[in-house]
């Protein structure tokens, strides 16, 4: 089983070479460690590491870990919502990566809780994955003065895999251009992309990442 501090030792140090290739500071990238299926004496070693941001697919898995785990941890919840499982979010989670449609963003307003939100695009048009498009997008900006508690932060969105990260460049770069638009447009300041993950985080942070969902470069293959 990998050391998690020599993998994020290794994370760490190619996300700084990123930087410096990009001419940004190796503080403008959040490391986020996803624990999908990381059981919960991993995680304790994690944060024994320095790690504080961590990601979570499924609400109930969460649930489990979180309220087992010390606080002033920053919780993301990185999968896709159900609907019947929205009222454990804002208890449970300061980040949520994975809002692409009204009804997830009504629900998480109705529990009275700020929520900082990151609409997720489905840039590559994968049926496997989820997310809005940009027309999409701009209908929820359109009415988002409609909600309480509702914070736009950023967008999210997944990269096909690939052996060969800059196949997926042009993704990142979209992502990237898509929040400048409607930053312009809806007069917002989102500022996190969330975009980017083990086999492809050098080149998102290339193209500005702002948070890095990292899973297997952290705690090796999935069991």
């Amino acid at each position: 089983m990998n050391s998690i501090e020599d993998s994020l030792k290794r994370v760490q140090e190619r996300i700084g070479k990123a930087c410096e290739r990009a001419g940004r500071s190796a503080s403008s990238v959040r490391l986020i460690a996803v624990t999908k299926t990381v059981d919960r004496d991993r995680v304790y070693e994690a944060i024994r590491c320095g790690i504080r941001d961590f990601g979570e697919n499924y609400v109930q898995e969460a649930k489990k870990k979180i309220e087992g785990l010390p606080q002033g941890l920053t919780w993301h919840m990185i999968g896709t919502i159900q609907t019947n499982k929205i009222k454990y979010i804002p208890k449970l989670f300061d980040y949520v990566h994975s809002v692409d449609r009204w009804d997830v963003m009504e629900g998480l307003d109705r529990y009275g809780k700020p929520v900082k939100v990151l609409f997720e695009l489905n840039l590559s048009g994968e049926a496997s994955k989820h997310g809005t498009t940009e027309d999409g997008l701009k209908r929820m900006l359109d009415a988002i003065h409609t909600l309480t508690h509702i914070k736009p932060v950023g967008l999210m969105t997944m990269a096909p895999y690939t052996e060969k990260p800059e196949e997926v460049r042009s993704l990142f770069h979209t992502l990237r251009e898509i929040m400048g638009r409607v930053n312009k447009e809806f007069n917002l300041h989102m500022h996190e992309l969330s975009m980017g993950m083990s086999s492809d985080f050098e080149v998102a942070i290339e193209e500005g990442a702002t948070m890095v969902r990292i899973g297997t470069a952290l705690f090796g293959e999935r069991q």
